[in-house]
């Protein structure tokens, strides 16, 4: 199993925010922005650089620059609210969406749309999921980008549940899982505990 919980200050302020069900969908949205703002600059913390050569002012001298090409793909919807903190680290990332809802009595997931481009062997895939709960639809999401030739992907979660770790660890133990926060169980229902209820629905009010 490759699982990070991310520690830092700054998440676990905004988690408070985002599991506060009184928090107006305004404040969820810009919560949720500013944790994948600090999960992006804690990922991004020890990836590999290149080097080469630049002028400043003064003289001549060493600069650094990510040496990975970037593909990232928030899993629709709730991942959308993640996309633009990581892009704001990763401007020159390739955008891709992966549309997989839940059924509300199977709990499984169902795919309905993607967009993923055919040249990202190359590429780094970020795969953005805020909730990993059962974990159908992050392992269903990371499997339709490896059969379109991902060799290298992460996994990126605000809340996981050990349920969810487990499966996904199961069907793709080569996927790095990055969350803010590992929660005790799902419920009955398959909701997150203690959670936040349902991120898509906070996000938009629907």
């Amino acid at each position: 199993m490759k699982l990070t919980v991310l520690d830092h200050a700054l998440l676990k302020c905004d988690l408070s925010v985002l599991r506060n069900k009184h928090t107006p969908k305004e404040l969820f949205r810009a919560s949720l922005e500013r944790i994948a703002e600090v999960m992006a600059v804690e990922i991004c913390a020890k990836l590999p650089l290149e080097t080469f050569l630049l002028d400043t002012p003064l003289e001549t001298t060493t600069g650094y620059r990510l040496k990975e090409k970037f593909l990232i793909v928030p899993v629709l919807r709730a991942g959308l609210g993640m996309q633009y903190g990581f892009l704001k680290f990763l401007p020159n990332a390739t955008v891709s969406h992966v549309g997989i809802s839940r059924d509300h009595v199977t709990h499984e997931p169902h795919f309905y749309y993607s967009n993923i481009p055919e040249n990202i062997a190359e590429m780094h895939g970020l795969v953005l999921d805020p909730m990993l709960a059962t974990g159908g639809s992050a392992t269903m999401a990371v499997k339709l980008l490896k059969e379109k030739g991902a060799k290298q992907l992460s996994l990126v979660s605000v809340v996981a549940a050990p349920e969810g770790v487990k499966r996904f660890s199961e069907a793709h133990p080569d996927v790095h899982i990055y969350a803010a926060v590992l929660d005790r169980e799902l419920n009955a229902n398959k909701y997150i505990l203690p959670g936040l209820g349902d991120a898509g629905d906070r996000l938009f009010g629907t």
